[in-house]
């Protein structure tokens, strides 16, 4: 057509894609049938809007079955503009509106007009929306009243009385960055909640950690729901920091935090479908009865020490990691770290810069990452050009939620690849020095290692350096005793050392859930994290599509897990939460598929150092 441009023609090209499959979708999801709407190889991710969990169903069959089982029913409509999506594809934002909730959808489309990727999410449900903006309350309504009492003695008062008067319907063990997320929302949602955690303050397991901790994502992927990060704050926030800001947004969020408080033990009542939660609170005890319990203690359970041989014959100081605190008395004199991921770098760079003389026994081959390259090749939704463009932390989030698990498996695998050839001379020059390096089983590196087994890795924010330049000392194997002088290793060469420092990780989470859940809801429970690649020894198929018991329902009524870092904690803690208060509201909440996990003891991988 005269006049019209070739951008022009392709931008109205794309909306008629997206506007052509949006009502054949809708047609068929009406009929039952949604044959020649999705490609061969397809995904539909649904977060809690359809199918009330987390669930990836993969495949023309997976995506039929989910259909004729739900019979999804909502309205549609397309939001902004078609966008190109590279590789011939167009994309492209959704609205839905179904009986319950508003939701959002993200649908990425082949040049045919079929269907790749499916994303729906719930949003709000429409029996209880967002109390912000217009929907806010007054604080103080006008007029004058006598006896009045202010919103805060109000909220005061209410929070003193959960756990006394009124029974929490959700308690929430474990008051670190993942569990203040979640209680940030069911604040908001105005659901009767308390968070239980073992140490006074909010922040309090940030500020137990090493003095030279700092974080390996950068500041502006690490906001918390509602009240972000402060923008002047640098780019890697030292943990102290983070403890300070937890304790701020406890506050801020009115979160009802426990302090002083350990879960002893909880036992679920299947007549009453409620817990029977026994707490022992600032040193009295209390019972709680809510309906839901949630586990945000962290991925991991206890430190793992090795026993060691002779060990009482050691003259030094030996500890595991996570009792360091920094090496300013060991100046000049000779330390031992045992292990190689991000703890042991950490530790071992920390005792060089105090003066100490450091040998690293690395006991597998290690995953490392420049800090400069992580932030180059996985921050580009959230970074600060990012928010140049006006891409919220929200909308981040909701567009890091749109790519299925197993394309982000391929996307990795290639990103790997991108990582090696851009850095050769840096991982020639740390093999050159004797560093065993690990990409991952099918080469797919860090990030593919978190999601499955949430070790085996190390962001370099210097420590390889000292190894290249060989101011850090490397060996190989494992310690098995001590001397009095030093360490022994499993071939039976000794290491001198006045400090040893066990980097070794931790327990696996089941371990110390049993402690207070006891073994056969711990085993009900089973496998916490990965996806069921059966890609390396610790994280055994089937393959889950999801990540395994997060954020969803669990084989044990009840009981929910919340976790991950805190990029994760923060986006997913939306979808619990939603899950939650449709079950506080009594809303139906028909949870489709098996969402039973195998049962095995074993959960996470063991955190090694």
């Amino acid at each position: 057509e005269t006049g019209v441009t070739r951008p022009a023609k392709l931008a109205a090209a794309m909306e008629d894609l997206v506007s052509g499959w949006l009502s054949r979708f809708t047609a068929a999801l009406e009929q039952g049938e949604v044959g020649g709407i999705f490609a061969a190889e397809c995904y539909w991710r649904d977060l809690v809007a359809f199918t009330w969990t987390l669930k990836t169903m993969e495949g023309q069959e997976a995506i039929e079955e989910m259909v004729k089982t739900v019979k999804p029913k909502a309205t549609w409509a397309i939001k902004g503009d078609a966008q190109d999506a590279g590789e011939g594809r167009v994309e492209a934002w959704l609205t839905f509106e179904t009986e319950l909730l508003h939701g959002v959808g993200h649908v990425r489309l082949n040049a045919d007009g079929t269907c790749w990727t499916l994303m729906t999410a719930a949003d709000q449900l429409k029996a209880a929306l967002d109390p912000s903006g217009p929907n806010r309350s007054e604080g103080r309504p006008y007029g004058s009243i006598r006896g009045r009492v202010p919103i805060t003695t109000q909220a005061e008062e209410k929070r003193a009385a959960l756990g006394v008067d009124e029974e929490p319907f959700v308690v929430i063990v474990g008051g670190g960055q993942c569990g203040l997320a979640l209680a940030a929302r069911l604040q908001r949602m105005s659901l009767p909640y308390v968070v239980l955690d073992q140490h006074p303050r909010p922040g309090d397991s940030w500020r137990n950690r090493y003095d030279c901790l700092h974080l390996h994502d950068p500041t502006f992927a690490n906001h918390l729901p509602f009240l972000p990060l402060p923008d002047h704050w640098p780019l890697w926030m030292h943990k102290d920091q983070m403890a300070h800001w937890l304790d701020v947004y406890a506050s801020a969020m009115e979160v009802n935090f426990w302090g002083n408080s350990t879960c002893s033990s909880a036992s679920w009542d299947a007549t009453q479908k409620q817990w029977l939660v026994k707490v022992s609170r600032e040193g009295s005890d209390v019972t709680l009865r809510p309906k839901h319990l949630v586990l945000a203690t962290g991925l991991y359970g206890s430190p793992m020490m090795p026993e060691l041989q002779n060990r009482e014959s050691f003259k030094g100081e030996v500890m595991h990691s996570s009792a360091y605190k920094n090496g300013k008395n060991f100046q000049g004199k000779k330390a031992v770290v045992v292990g190689s991921n991000t703890s042991a770098h950490d530790i071992a760079e920390d005792l060089w810069e105090c003066g100490a003389e450091v040998t690293m026994v690395q006991r597998s081959a290690t995953m490392v990452i420049h800090i400069d390259t992580q932030l180059e090749t996985v921050f580009d939704l959230y970074n600060d050009a990012a928010k140049a463009k006006g891409i919220t932390t929200e909308e981040a989030d909701l567009r890091s939620t749109t790519m299925p698990y197993r394309i982000v498996t391929e996307l990795q695998k290639k990103r790997c690849k991108e990582i090696k050839e851009k850095d050769a001379e840096y991982y020639k020059q740390l093999e050159d020095a004797g560093f065993r390096l690990d990409f991952g089983e099918d080469e797919s590196a860090n990030i593919m290692m978190f999601l499955r087994r949430g070790c085996g890795y190390y962001f370099d924010t210097g420590a390889s350096d000292l190894i290249i330049k060989r101011e850090v000392q490397l060996k190989h194997g494992s310690v098995t005793g001590l001397s009095s002088s030093g360490c022994v290793l499993s071939d039976g060469q000794t290491l001198d050392a006045e400090l040893v420092v066990m980097a070794t990780g931790y327990r696996p989470l089941n371990e110390a859930v049993e402690k207070f859940l006891g073994k056969e809801i711990s085993e009900k429970l089973g496998r916490v994290w990965g996806l069921g690649s059966n890609i390396g020894p610790n994280d055994p198929g089937p393959w889950q599509g999801e990540l395994r018991n997060m954020w969803k329902p669990t084989a044990q009524e009840g009981l929910w897990v919340q976790g991950g870092n805190l990029g994760l904690s923060r986006n997913y803690s939306k979808y619990l939460a939603l899950q939650l208060q449709a079950r506080f509201l009594g809303l139906p909440t028909p949870v489709y598929g098996s969402d039973v996990e195998d049962t095995g003891v074993l959960s996470v991988a063991q955190r090694g150092g």
